[in-house]
């Protein structure tokens, strides 16, 4: 019993030191690391309008990690989110409306007809936005939702086929806005993991920037 009582002991304070160890004590380490090293990344990887990463809020315009919806017809769209990439209004988040930081897809089925209404009337809408671009030139991506809803990335051909609109709008020849495309395109990891992407909100900044907005 004695015996019993010890291992009951110590299997206690195993577990109160591993708690404190996970709980507090990596956390806290990892989390000073970070913002010692690599401060920017460790605060969102916010973007300044000049591209640049930085940690005042008050300069930020976007996130590189986080999508958001662009209007303006002279830029790139994003994919298409069923949050909206998070945006809520201070008039939203005071009544309650807006309960938290959200992330997500639509989760229909491949059968759900309410799939097919959207992606047709996205396609409708895409296709009245970029005149001359056919309907099975689309890329799919650009119909369908990613699966958190703030993805802030294209790939290559859907930045292509709304390059001609986009220097159309904004007054840039198309051969500097497949400059811009180029500059924003995130390679392969390691040159074999995922697949090349553009980030959004980089080309959008740029063309801003050549716009000299």
């Amino acid at each position: 019993m004695k015996a019993f009582g010890k291992t009951v002991g110590k299997t206690v304070v195993f577990c109160l030191v591993m708690m404190l160890m996970c709980s507090f004590v990596y956390p806290l380490a990892l989390t000073g690391v970070s913002q010692l090293t690599m401060k920017a990344k460790a605060d969102g990887s916010k973007v300044d309008k000049d591209g640049n990463l930085t940690t005042d809020t008050k300069e930020a315009v976007g996130s590189a990690l986080i999508g958001q919806d662009f209007t303006e017809d002279c830029y790139f769209q994003g994919r298409v989110s069923a949050v909206n990439y998070n945006t809520y209004t201070e008039e939203q988040k005071e009544s309650g409306e807006y309960a938290g930081v959200a992330s997500g897809s639509y989760n229909y089925a491949n059968s759900n007809p309410e799939l097919k209404e959207r992606m047709e009337k996205d396609l409708e809408q895409f296709l009245k936005e970029h005149p001359g671009v056919k309907a099975e030139d689309v890329p799919a991506e650009l119909l369908t939702a990613s699966g958190s809803g703030l993805d802030p990335h294209i790939s290559p051909e859907s930045a292509e086929v709304q390059i001609p609109t986009v220097a159309k709008n904004s007054g840039l020849s198309e051969e500097e806005v497949k400059k811009i495309v180029e500059e924003n395109t995130e390679k392969k990891t390691l040159g074999v993991f995922g697949e090349e992407r553009v980030n959004v909100l980089g080309c959008n900044l740029d063309i801003a920037a050549a716009m000299g907005k």
